[in-house]
């Protein structure tokens, strides 16, 4: 069956709206539509799980940002996707990674920066930096009149709401070892802090194209130093844990391949090794789920390996 005859099939008819739910090559896709939170706004939470699902044996969990964006491209703003079923699945297949499933969280639409900015890097800036970040949000087109970061609370929802009802719901893992957090540009961001807070919880992080700059410049930016400064206080053990970044250099990941050089120099000098600490770079890549599909293996491999 094709990708668009399932599309249409899947199609539901609900209070006179047309309501779909992402088509996967293979796998299957668990909805949980208007998930309730005490910590952020109720938002759509997608669960993929590979062909091979079966409740007699446990899996991996691969927590990821901006759910909304990886798993059929018909469905998404740019016509872009991750198709991390796609992925996941060759991985899978040729034994190359442990069983996982997938657990997708959709961003808070106009709330998505807010929520994905590292609440301590925020609270270290001083009230003229504030003032600095924000002018460069509205220079870059951001309508906003205040920003207040509200990563912490979104971590919570993370950590004492999402993960405990996977836990139960579905065979999973439910160690540090096998529990795992990814995603893109401010996606990134809130992955590593998520790491970072919560190293109990976490084994590891993926962060692809990580949006140090915060706003969308580096000149006259602060942002950048307040990462490296919170990164050198609150990184987790490279004994137990896994860090994964990635860049390019086109758009807006023009802006990163400094920085990163910097993280990648405090890696070094807290422990981390490639075998714990990679880092790669991708000359030409841009900042898109094109880009970010076609380099996915390499995170997931080096986090989920056998």
């Amino acid at each position: 069956m094709n990708r668009i005859l399932k599309l249409l099939i899947a199609l539901l008819i609900l209070g006179g709206q047309l309501l779909a739910q992402p088509q996967v090559i293979s796998g299957k896709i668990e909805r949980i539509e208007n998930f309730k939170s005490a910590y952020i706004s109720a938002r759509t939470i997608d669960i993929w799980l590979p062909d091979s699902y079966s409740t007699s044996r446990k899996y991996a969990v691969l927590y990821m940002q901006d759910g909304q964006m990886l798993f059929d491209s018909t469905q998404t703003w740019n016509k872009q996707a991750w198709d991390i079923d796609d992925v996941a699945t060759g991985l899978l297949q040729t034994h190359q990674v442990r069983n996982f499933i997938v657990v997708g969280i959709w961003n808070g639409g106009k709330t998505r920066h807010e929520e994905y900015f590292p609440e301590r890097v925020f609270q270290q800036l001083s009230q003229t930096e504030k003032d600095t970040f924000l002018a460069q949000l509205k220079n870059a087109g951001k309508n906003i009149d205040t920003f207040q970061a509200k990563s912490n609370n979104y971590l919570q929802f993370i950590v004492k709401e999402l993960k405990p009802y996977i836990d139960k719901r579905f065979s999973v893992h439910t160690n540090p070892a096998n529990t795992f957090i990814a995603g893109s540009s401010m996606g990134a961001l809130v992955s590593i802090y998520a790491l970072c807070e919560y190293p109990h919880i976490f084994g590891g992080a993926a962060c692809l194209s990580t949006h140090w700059v915060g706003a969308y410049t580096l000149q006259n930016n602060p942002i950048p130093q307040h990462f490296i400064h919170y990164l050198n206080q609150y990184l987790p053990k490279p004994t137990q844990h896994k860090i994964y970044f990635d860049c390019g250099d086109q758009t807006l990941d023009a802006l990163y391949p400094g920085v990163q050089q910097r993280v990648d120099s405090l890696l070094s000098q807290k422990g981390f090794t490639v075998a714990n600490g990679l880092t790669r770079y991708f000359p030409g890549h841009n900042h898109s789920e094109k880009s970010w599909k076609n380099m996915l293996n390499i995170p997931l491999v080096f986090l989920l390996r056998q």
